[in-house]
């Protein structure tokens, strides 16, 4: 028998050490200075998008960069790539985010500034329309991953985590008696109508 697999989703991560305190304490003083915006957020706080371009950010930004450079390279794109925008998103307890896409870009990254046991994982889904339509019984046991239709992924501090825009995702609420802090992103190699302002590669220099 013959056997091959075509289209797979591929989910890129890095653990990366950033001073995730500063950021923190960042995040929590302008979530009390500004309302935010409405999003997918419930319960929660949504900064506005322009993250990336505030100073005390840039060691993220440039660790982005750096991932987005070798992601890049797995994906055999020829552009470099651009940081559309970038925002925050404060869960309390009980705080989550709902089932979401994010058009206008190649990928959609996470990157966990605080994230207490039992705060909610980040759920991906099979992206494929027409597999949710069809959920045939498996065996019993672990199936090999092409047959997964939901993916959880435990948020770890200091991690990114990178994935394709067309992928649904949602957050858990969080369960935990602490707050959670997480950064989100838009990343493309073409300049986009809605993204006013964009962050490109840092030169070498």
């Amino acid at each position: 028998m013959i056997k091959e697999q075509f289209f797979p989703t591929t989910i890129y991560g890095k653990d990366v050490k950033l001073d995730n305190q500063l950021f923190a304490n960042e995040i929590v003083e302008w979530s009390r200075r500004d309302q935010g915006v409405k999003k997918t957020n419930r319960n929660g706080w949504h900064s506005t998008t322009e993250m990336h371009q505030i100073p005390v950010f840039k060691p993220l930004v440039d660790e982005l960069f750096v991932m987005m450079q070798d992601i890049w390279q797995e994906e055999w794109l020829d552009r470099e790539p651009i940081l559309g925008n970038m925002w925050a998103n404060l869960n309390p307890p009980g705080g989550y985010n709902a089932p979401h896409i994010h058009p206008n870009s190649l990928f959609s990254g996470v990157y966990y500034i605080k994230a207490p046991e039992n705060s909610g994982d980040l759920i991906c889904n099979e992206p494929r329309a027409g597999a949710q339509l069809n959920m045939p019984a498996r065996k019993k046991g672990r199936p090999p991953k092409h047959l997964w239709r939901e993916v959880h992924l435990k948020p770890v501090e200091g991690r990114i985590i990178i994935f394709p825009y067309y992928l649904w995702h949602c957050v858990e609420p969080n369960q935990s008696n602490d707050i959670r802090i997480s950064v989100r992103d838009r990343k493309s190699t073409r300049l986009n109508s809605s993204h006013s302002q964009q962050s490109r590669m840092p030169s070498s220099a």
